[in-house]
């Protein structure tokens, strides 16, 4: 996307290089990683990141500073899911573009999805690291915002997730963590926040406390970095051994709530440049005749589970109506193959990450890139030049 760096780029890549950013990826997190990173950074200009950025506040901005849209999403929040002591906003969010062509042939960031849940937050960094250190990537470019270097960007993480309790009695809590793909990022999170992580099904509860069994005694918990989708809960029909509902005397660094207030059950009601035509699929009466030009998605699925692009109508049909409003419909949008690779043009998903503590900041880019239907790793698992990647710009 910026010619000069991406040509400069393929012609001086080798398997080499990219099987020693593996190897310092995986020496890096502690852990194997378990799932594809692209061969390729990303290389943006300025001025396209900042469009996202800015797009992405006023999107935040159009939810959280809304009191009817935050009376009319209380029902969206599961009546065993619903938490006291919500936040008045929420502490992480992730806006995800796609990039389109406009009218007059410049890419446009359309909004993808949104939610209001943390991300990859220590793992961007290590891998736009291992970019930097295996490819040689000179000081020109950069990963983080104007200003912000890397210490100053861990100073910031430490603090939403830490707050102003000892490291000792914040908790990353997880279903079974430790078979999660996304233990790279946990045991990233936890050397710089020097706090445990702990399994979900492995909390105590006394009364109004939480704790944690570590070395042969119960640790207080006092703050909650929650990693837990509810989702997944469902799936696997447990439930944890401590009664959400309950006042407890926890703090939520990210509270759970906003998981499901800020999500694709935000998208209808938001009116921006950036976001494709969308309704509930409740509302939608009669259907399109050409369902190929939309896209169904569940308002409370991970990782494209339940999308179904270009639905069909039995697939619509088969929906019972006291579901259909838990749906969206979606115009769907031909994102443009923006990163000439050597196995063809591939589309890219940005990811901007946002957390709000004294205002609305921006951290790194998390990328997906893809050559299939959808975007996520699991979608391109058998393709080179795509996968997970890191974005950078001069």
């Amino acid at each position: 996307m910026i010619p000069r760096l991406r040509r400069q780029f393929n012609a001086q890549f080798t398997s080499d290089k990219y099987r020693r950013f593996l190897e310092g990826l995986d020496r890096a997190c502690g852990t194997h990683i378990k799932f594809r990173n692209s061969e390729t950074p990303c290389f943006f200009p300025k001025s396209l990141l900042d469009r996202m950025v800015a797009d992405g506040r006023e999107l935040i901005h159009q939810v959280v500073d809304n009191p009817e849209y935050r009376r009319q999403s209380e029902s969206s929040i599961p009546p065993q899911f619903r938490l006291p002591g919500e936040t008045p906003r929420p502490l992480f969010v992730q806006v995800d573009f796609g990039l389109v062509r406009g009218a007059g042939g410049e890419l446009e960031p359309k909004l993808v999805e949104i939610q209001g849940f943390p991300s990859l937050y220590a793992y961007q960094v290590t891998l736009a690291e291992q970019y930097q250190a295996a490819f040689g990537l000179g000081r020109d470019v950069h990963f983080l915002p104007p200003g912000m270097d890397v210490e100053a960007y861990y100073g910031l993480l430490r603090r939403a997730i830490v707050g102003e309790c000892e490291p000792e009695n914040v908790v990353l809590l997880e279903i079974d963590p430790f078979q999660q793909k996304t233990l790279p990022d946990f045991l990233l999170t936890q050397r710089i926040c020097q706090i445990p992580i702990v399994n979900a099904f492995d909390v105590i509860q006394e009364g109004k406390r939480l704790f944690y069994p570590r070395d042969g005694r119960r640790v207080p918990i006092r703050r909650i970095y929650n990693r837990v989708i509810f989702d997944e809960l469902l799936r696997k029909g447990k439930a944890l051994p401590f009664e959400l509902r309950d006042e407890l005397e926890v703090e939520w660094a990210g509270h759970p709530n906003w998981f499901f207030r800020i999500s694709k059950l935000s998208i209808p009601f938001l009116r921006h440049r950036s976001v494709p035509k969308t309704w509930f699929l409740s509302d939608v009466d009669p259907l399109p005749e050409d369902l190929d030009g939309y896209v169904l998605k569940p308002l409370y699925s991970f990782a494209g589970l339940g999308v179904a692009i270009g639905p069909s109508r039995d697939q619509l049909a088969a929906i019972p109506p006291e579901k259909r409003a838990e749906y969206i419909l979606q115009e769907r949008l031909e994102f443009e193959p923006v990163i000439e690779t050597p196995c063809g043009p591939t589309k890219v998903e940005v990811r901007i990450m946002f957390f709000w503590l004294d205002e609305l900041q921006n951290g790194p880019t998390l990328l997906r890139m893809g050559r299939g239907q959808q975007m996520g790793v699991d979608y391109n698992r058998d393709m080179d030049w795509v996968g997970a990647s890191a974005g950078f710009y001069e």
